[in-house]
């Protein structure tokens, strides 16, 4: 009796022939001792159709989720009589409890209603029929936004210039970090302006620091997820000291401080993620007080309850709310008053999370 040849095996899965023992390969004959009404041997139904697993290309790498996402993954197979299904999770059996395991004729359903961390691993799934046997192999990894950095210390502070150093957060969140974002903040506004972004080091350099101020900083850890929830802030303040002056008396003459509006500090590009308020900041100078405006793709957004806009020292911020895919695009401020105008543009993208 020849033997069968292997079919070809679908993307991502693997064809085994079990081995037959001698005593498998021809069915007991009959001794003449066995009358009529002996049981005679039950023969398997032949193959029609070798067992084929057809894995979907996106299962062949491996498959990221966020902690209380659904996974849902269908597997089409085929064989004929209907082979049998079988999923391990890192070669153990699966865990009833949370993962369920629909087997249809031509397809399996592995099914997590709420990933968890734990659900992360290699789960395999085997299509058996009589002695031949294919598999797939699908590695899901379970991600969340990492804990913060353990620690923050002000190092040291001259000039204009401050050093800060940290220690990366116990938990990443089970997937490698992107990297830290560094904000600053001075005592006089306390509002948070950020720095670094994507920022692979345990310390940096912040300069550029105002003469007269205090200032706190904080470090957030980021991953595939986003940014850590908390920060830690540093205990000691950086006090940006004034050099000590003496000044000779002189008559006083009056100085005209007018000067059209002139943005000391830009607009910077920003990436954000859907549903994630996005915050954009910028520090004009002027005399008189100039009227600050925003657009949005040379499109006044002044009044849209979409925008918050915020004045003070200075300082221009634009908060977007909860931003969608169309909100996206260029975003100009423009400072005007009566010697003149200028304004400063970046871009904004935001992402879908997967």
């Amino acid at each position: 009796m020849e033997a069968a040849t292997a079919p070809e095996v679908a993307a991502g899965s693997k064809l085994k022939v079990k081995e037959v023992s001698p005593a498998d390969a021809e069915p007991p004959q009959a001794s003449p001792g066995q009358g009529a009404g002996s049981p005679t041997p039950q023969l398997l139904p032949p193959i029609e159709e070798h067992p084929k697993i057809w894995l979907p290309r996106a299962l062949r790498q491996t498959y990221i989720r966020k902690v209380g996402d659904t996974v849902n993954l269908l597997i089409p197979f085929q064989g004929k009589p209907k082979p049998q299904a079988i999923w391990t999770h890192d070669g153990c059996a699966l865990d009833t409890s949370r993962v369920s395991v629909r087997n249809g004729e031509r397809d399996s359903i592995l099914f997590i209603r709420e990933a968890q961390r734990a659900d992360s691993g290699r789960y395999q799934l085997r299509v058996q029929l009589g002695g031949l046997e294919a598999t797939a192999t699908i590695d899901i990894l379970v991600i969340e936004r990492p804990g913060p950095p353990q620690s923050i210390k002000l190092v040291d502070v001259w000039g204009f210039s401050a050093t800060l150093e940290w220690t990366p957060p116990q938990d990443t969140g089970n997937t490698t970090l992107l990297g830290y974002t560094v904000q600053k903040a001075d005592t006089k506004s306390g509002l948070w302006f950020t720095v670094l972004e994507h920022y692979h080091r345990t310390s940096c350099i912040i300069s550029d620091l105002i003469i007269g101020n205090s200032y706190a900083f904080r470090v957030f850890a980021e991953n595939q997820c986003g940014l850590s929830e908390t920060a830690p802030i540093t205990t000691d303040l950086a006090h940006i000291q004034k050099a000590a002056t003496v000044y000779k008396t002189k008559g006083f003459a009056q100085r005209d401080f007018s000067e059209a509006p002139k943005f000391t500090q830009p607009l910077a590009d920003c990436t954000t993620v859907t549903g994630y308020n996005t915050q954009l900041f910028c520090c004009v100078r002027a005399s008189p007080r100039p009227k600050i405006i925003w657009l949005k793709n040379k499109m006044d957004i002044q009044g849209n309850p979409k925008y918050r806009a915020l004045t003070h020292l200075g300082i221009c911020s634009l908060e977007i709310r909860k931003p969608g895919p169309f909100d996206g695009g260029i975003y100009t401020c423009k400072a005007v008053n009566p010697l003149g105008e200028a304004s400063v543009d970046c871009r904004v993208d935001v992402k879908v999370p997967n």
